[in-house]
């Protein structure tokens, strides 16, 4: 019978056809067949490290994923709108992403990223909970300001709810530290010149929320407490001076001129020895001897110096140098910069995800 092709066709021998007519080994037929399987097969997804670092690229609005030993971008994913600050859940699963929106157009989301896959998921709605920022996991529910509704919320994962909110009453809430316990919550009231301290207490009235008003320097944003639990530091970003609060007397015990242009961040160590503050306007990282209270290094790291994170074990800062695209990786030792992480655009909020 006549094959129905073209007289002058002629196919190109394949290694198939070379193994079957004894040409070339079989061996070369199996390299073949592999090599074809391998080029067509899907790409694997990325796999985010553990612990990740996550650090938020504002002005691109992407969230990225590095590897903190080998200072590598593993992957890199939708951040929604205008991310100001992340966290992770608990098993370091699941990012969380404050979408802020600051005063012009406040947003009312939070964008959620599974980072096992490094794919996004379904923001989370928070209807009249407007310019979300500061945003922290304890005890698997996530707790963030709502700067636009002078409030505070809390979002639980396992129903997918908001479901809890209290009124802080003051002027630009902007960013909060809550207690392991989730009994007490420190929040940043930077138009307001204060700090809030809300304390759990049944008898207050009935929010359940007993909240005392701090007064502090101009303009507060950046600030921390102390491992030990004793004193609250407040970087005040609008006259160059950190405010120290007893937390006991709650009261400013003391107050520190740093000279600082626009403190951002500011971040106790582990080990409750040093304080760093990241200056925006001058691109500096000011170092504290925390016990004695007075600056021991100024260190020039770029410009728009926004976040600090202190690695798990104590040893490191990164700390964001938003308008330069880096991440400076700072050995808290020799307090010197060791390493760098290129990354995207206005980089600022960091945080860690640990895999459980």
């Amino acid at each position: 019978m006549t094959p129905l092709v073209p007289q002058n066709y002629r196919r190109k021998l394949l290694p198939v056809d070379l193994a079957l007519n004894g040409l070339v080994p079989f061996a070369m037929l199996f390299a073949f067949v592999f090599a074809i399987t391998l080029h067509s097969a899907p790409p694997r997804a990325a796999q985010a490290p553990s612990p990740a670092l996550l650090i938020l690229e504002k002005d691109d609005s992407m969230l990225a994923v590095a590897d903190p030993v080998t200072f590598k971008i593993v992957g890199r994913v939708a951040a929604g709108a205008d991310p100001h600050e992340v966290a992770a859940s608990s098993d370091g699963k699941t990012a969380y992403i404050t979408n802020y929106g600051a005063f012009g157009t406040p947003l009312h989301t939070l964008s959620v990223v599974d980072l096992v896959t490094l794919q996004a998921r379904p923001a989370v709605e928070l209807g009249a909970l407007l310019a979300p920022h500061g945003i922290e996991n304890v005890g698997g529910k996530i707790y963030f300001t709502a700067e636009g509704s002078k409030a505070l919320g809390r979002y639980d994962p396992a129903t997918d709810k908001v479901d809890w909110i209290l009124g802080v009453g003051e002027n630009r809430t902007h960013m909060l530290v809550v207690a392991p316990d989730a009994n007490r919550i420190f929040a940043s009231d930077v138009n307001s010149d204060a700090i809030s301290i809300f304390d759990r207490d049944k008898n207050a009235d009935a929010s359940g929320w007993r909240q005392t008003r701090v007064a502090v320097g101009k303009g507060p944003e950046g600030f921390d407490v102390s491992p030990d639990g004793k004193e609250l530091w407040a970087a005040n970003s609008h006259d160059g001076t950190i405010s120290i609060i007893d937390l006991t007397s709650r009261a400013v015990v003391a107050t520190l001129d740093v000279k600082t242009k626009f403190a951002n961040r500011l971040k106790f160590s582990p080990d409750g020895a040093l304080v760093l503050i990241s200056d925006l306007g001058t691109g500096d990282l000011v170092v504290l001897d925390a016990h004695a209270r007075k600056e021991i290094k100024r260190l020039k790291v770029g410009s728009g110096v926004a976040g600090i994170l202190l690695d798990l074990d104590g040893s490191r800062a990164f700390v964001a140098a938003s308008r330069d695209n880096f991440i400076a990786v700072i050995d808290l030792k020799t307090l010197a910069i060791v390493g760098k992480i290129p990354t995207g655009r206005g980089v600022d909020g960091l945080a860690w995800a640990v895999r459980k």
